[in-house]
């Protein structure tokens, strides 16, 4: 029985892999040169420019979108799994907030793009300090009630902090900037913003891939996990460093991509189940295919190019109400 459910759970996974790579490739051709839709491919053997247009513009973008998507959807589980919460998402301690403001505010002190790309990543680390600081000083409850109250304290403070620059940013030239930034995007990635990035989300998945089978122990509780010879506090923290890490790194190029690491580990657990083993896995792979395909949506669908962060708000919002709407719960009585 169990040779056989991994031999399902392998044959899935493989599936996943195999239209991850169709995806990809569909992506390469996909675009708006030389017209709206599918590029023949000998076009793209024959004509200089779309042969450059795809090698500098196009596959940088693609391989950022699948960092993106694979990035914000393993973190997403990893905090669902530490937290036991499903509706969890990536920017719960403070990250996304704390990246915006980062963003924001170097925008506001007209920083160039590379210094605004370091000041989200920086601010984004630093909601998780703050998370983490604030959380040592509370004497309620348990650690991860502590956690996720201070990740609340901390993120409201970066968002009444984001709405003060909105407030003083010069509204015809910031302003719009700020609020472009804000709707999320790859619009503008090089090589340059992916090679950037590609190191630490790269680590970071290694690192809560290797550790994986760990999450069901530690979503078990702290006396549990050290009784099967865990370090929970050491090794929770590792994974919160690696989910947190990685998802700054994506904020601070892509800007705010929201609902990726809140659904994408709901649709793991449809198919996979709960076991961390194959969920998180699954997660990443499901997370780059779904954030290329946005992508894919918001740059070909219509003539001016729709922000990543609309599409999968929509997308995610619709799936999520689906799934809602098909889980079956027993009616508490």
């Amino acid at each position: 029985m169990k040779k056989h459910f991994l031999n399902t759970t392998s044959q899935k996974l493989f599936w996943l892999v195999v239209f991850l790579l169709l995806v990809l490739g569909f992506s390469v051709f996909l675009g708006r040169y030389p017209n709206p839709g599918f590029m023949p491919f000998e076009k793209l053997s024959t004509d200089t420019l779309a042969q450059k247009l795809v090698l500098n513009l196009r596959v940088p973008r693609i391989l950022t979108a699948l960092l993106l998507g694979s990035g914000l959807a393993a973190a997403g589980a990893v905090f669902q799994m530490i937290f036991t919460n499903p509706l969890v998402d990536p920017g719960f301690l403070g990250v996304s907030q704390g990246a915006a403001f980062g963003a924001a505010l170097c925008i506001f002190l007209g920083g160039a793009a590379l210094t605004i790309q370091a000041s989200a990543a920086f601010f984004g680390c630093a909601g998780l300090v703050l998370s983490y600081l604030l959380a040592r000083k509370v004497h309620y409850g348990g650690w991860v009630l502590r956690l996720i109250l201070a990740g609340i304290a901390v993120s409201a403070m970066f968002s009444s902090a984001l709405g003060i620059v909105k407030f003083v940013a010069d509204p015809m030239t910031q302003l719009q900037e700020i609020t472009f930034w804000l709707l999320g995007g790859l619009w503008s990635i090089t090589w340059k913003q992916f090679i950037t990035i590609a190191p630490i989300v790269l680590v970071s998945l290694f690192i809560m891939y290797r550790m994986r089978w760990r999450l069901n122990l530690l979503s078990l509780g702290d006396e549990t996990a050290f009784s099967l010879g865990l370090a929970p506090t050491r090794e929770r923290a590792l994974l919160l460093v690696a989910a947190v890490a990685a998802t700054s790194a994506v904020i601070s190029v892509a800007g705010m991509v929201s609902w990726i690491g809140l659904i994408i580990p709901h649709i793991s657990r449809r198919i996979f189940g709960a076991d961390s083993r194959f969920m998180l896995p699954a997660s990443v792979l499901i997370g780059g295919s779904f954030a290329i395909l946005c992508d894919d949506l918001g740059r070909v669908l219509f003539t001016s190019e729709i922000p990543l962060g609309i599409i999968t708000s929509l997308l995610g919002a619709g799936i999520f109400i689906a799934i809602m709407l098909t889980q079956k719960v027993p009616i508490q009585k």
